[in-house]
């Protein structure tokens, strides 16, 4: 199988170029495992990607956490695919739950801009996740299959795709899902992609888990079979990071 443990961080609307660069240096001075057992993203916000860029460490890469859904043009406030490649950023996060939920992002729309920065040359970190109130209701895989079916629809080639579950009333409340409820979620997409996209995409898509991750609790989820990997949101701004980075031993050992 051979999937490689994915940490990606999300900085999300946070920093100033003070913070930026402090958090850079701890990243920098980081001992973690080689790059053959972890592959390691952060995203900061747009306005630091150069920044970052041209400071962090060259075992690590860059994602924007977002990018417009065709060729640039007259979309004001919009940064676009071909932007992102032209600074030499390779990786783009699209679809978090937060575009989701606070700016409608549809799943279609979200399958169009994932299917656009793919072709545009950048891989995609593509996010999926229920609400509390679809878990309470029973229909986690509905809405996660549903979702997942939006890009299915819009591309053939999943080889640049990492997809990213993250319930979304585990996202910065400090509720996490257990272990066993995260495996479950990643089993079954990964049936999905089996089912409805091919064997092959399915054993070899990284299905990475997003959802208030800590130094506390990544070993643990890091040891479930279907779980590839980590999107870190408020954790990626502290050096505990760092710990979760290298729970990625987890899997080499196992």
């Amino acid at each position: 199988m051979g999937r490689k443990f994915f940490v990606g961080g999300n900085w999300k609307c946070n920093g100033t170029t003070e913070e930026v660069n402090k958090i850079v240096s701890t990243l920098n001075a980081g001992q973690v495992p080689s790059q053959d057992v972890v592959e390691v993203v952060v995203s900061p916000p747009f306005v630091f990607l150069p920044l970052v860029k041209t400071s962090l460490r060259p075992d690590f890469h860059v994602a924007a956490q977002n990018c417009w859904v065709k060729k640039g043009g007259a979309f004001t406030g919009e940064v676009s695919a071909e932007m992102l490649v032209n600074l030499s950023i390779p990786w783009v996060i699209i679809g978090h739950s937060e575009r989701r939920l606070i700016l409608k992002e549809s799943n279609e729309f979200v399958g169009d801009k994932v299917a656009y920065a793919l072709a545009q040359g950048l891989k995609v970190i593509a996010c999926i996740g229920e609400t509390l109130e679809q878990r309470e209701a029973g229909s986690t895989m509905a809405v996660v299959a549903e979702q997942t079916k939006a890009i299915a629809a819009k591309i053939s080639n999943w080889t640049d795709v990492v997809l990213a579950y993250e319930p979304v009333w585990a996202i910065g409340t400090g509720k996490v899902a257990t272990p066993a409820q995260a495996q479950e979620v990643h089993f079954e997409l990964r049936k999905w992609l089996q089912a409805n996209v091919s064997p092959e995409v399915a054993a070899s898509t990284r299905i990475i888990y997003g959802g208030s991750v800590t130094a506390a609790n990544c070993k643990e989820l890091a040891a479930q079979p279907d779980v590839d990997g980590f999107l870190v949101g408020g954790a990626s701004l502290k050096p505990e990071f760092i710990d979760i980075i290298k729970s990625a031993e987890v899997k080499k050992n196992a």
